[in-house]
């Protein structure tokens, strides 16, 4: 059963286009993640599904209800952990916890038993009483995500879950999510441009330029380059180039100096290659296919992280229609 239900979604300002007709699906009880890097619509996608954002055309369903015109029965389905820290910093863990509850008009029965609930989940019941201004930035996304479950939602949404935190808090923080999905039976919807956090979901959609160029399961999707990657560095790449595809009939791409192509069984092909290649060859790898060089293959380049993000992006938009250009 689908628990989201995308259909041609697109969002404009003027004629830029930050989203452009995409289509996908959610089901229940997945980790679905957006994958791409900053500027290629997951966060515009992301406000459109939370209600927090106006969608320009198309269609998107969360828990059977529109995202335009049941836009209270969607909120009430769904939790949401903004890219960036919301805490008040100057209450405890409980008073930010009870503040939420208060918006969300959570009877005092319900909210006193989920918030013993969901500190415990995030391992915070003994800093209820303390200012989340003393917590490290591991503790405050914890008490963050326990905020987004406190009203029981089937959706979690989480943006960018762990960007600038260390890559142990990160692995500590992935791990209570996927405690989480088991524990709380949740759709979890993540957006990341962490590769090794893309690796957690169980399908991936590959977002670029407001359009999605792949949707499938990381393994499936590393598998879909037809083999191990092989990178060479010669003395002459043209040449090296040149004698691959009239001997192997390959047609390597070349980054940053070196030649790039993907071959079945890598390990057997490399003798082969060795035995009478005539360009002196300088150096050669060969890997397991990555999403990284799935991501590459799919958009031609590198995920990057552009100077600004894509917030920044979207208030330039914004800016920009309020001008009428």
């Amino acid at each position: 059963m689908n628990i989201i239900d995308v259909k041609e979604l697109s969002r404009n300002y003027g004629k830029l286009a930050a989203v452009d007709k995409i289509s996908f699906q959610v089901a229940e009880g997945e980790v679905f993640g957006f994958l791409g890097p900053n500027g290629a619509g997951k966060t515009t996608t992301i406000s459109m599904l939370c209600t927090l954002l106006k969608p320009s055309g198309g269609q998107a369903v969360l828990c059977g209800h529109d995202v335009v015109r049941q836009r209270n029965l969607v909120r009430r389905c769904i939790g949401l952990v903004f890219q960036d820290p919301t805490l008040d910093e100057y209450l405890t863990a409980e008073q930010n916890l009870l503040f939420h509850a208060y918006a969300y008009h959570l009877s005092r029965e319900f909210r006193e038993r989920r918030i013993d609930e969901v500190l415990s989940l995030v391992d915070l019941s003994d800093r209820r009483k303390s200012r989340v201004r003393t917590f490290s930035g591991g503790m405050k996304r914890r008490l963050e995500i326990a905020r987004g479950l406190l009203h029981n939602p089937r959706v979690l949404f989480l943006d960018e879950p762990t960007l600038g935190l260390d890559p142990q808090t990160r692995r500590n923080i992935w791990d209570f999510i996927l405690q989480l999905r088991r524990q709380e039976k949740l759709t979890i919807f993540l957006t990341t441009h962490y590769m090794d956090e893309a690796e957690n979901c169980d399908r991936i959609s590959i977002i670029d330029h407001g359009h999605i160029v792949a949707i499938n399961t990381p393994e499936k999707l590393k598998d879909s380059l037809g083999g191990d990657v092989v990178t060479l560095l010669a003395e002459d790449n043209q040449s090296a180039m040149n004698e691959l595809k009239e001997k192997f009939a390959l047609s390597p791409e070349i980054r940053d100096g070196h030649l790039i192509f993907s071959v079945p069984h890598g390990e057997l092909f490399l003798p082969k290659l060795t035995q009478g290649f005539q360009t002196k060859l300088i150096s050669i790898g060969i890997h397991r296919p990555t999403l990284d060089d799935v991501f590459l293959k799919m958009t031609g380049r590198a995920i990057r992280d552009t100077e600004a993000g894509e917030k920044d992006q979207l208030k330039s938009m914004m800016s920009m229609r309020r001008r009428g250009m």
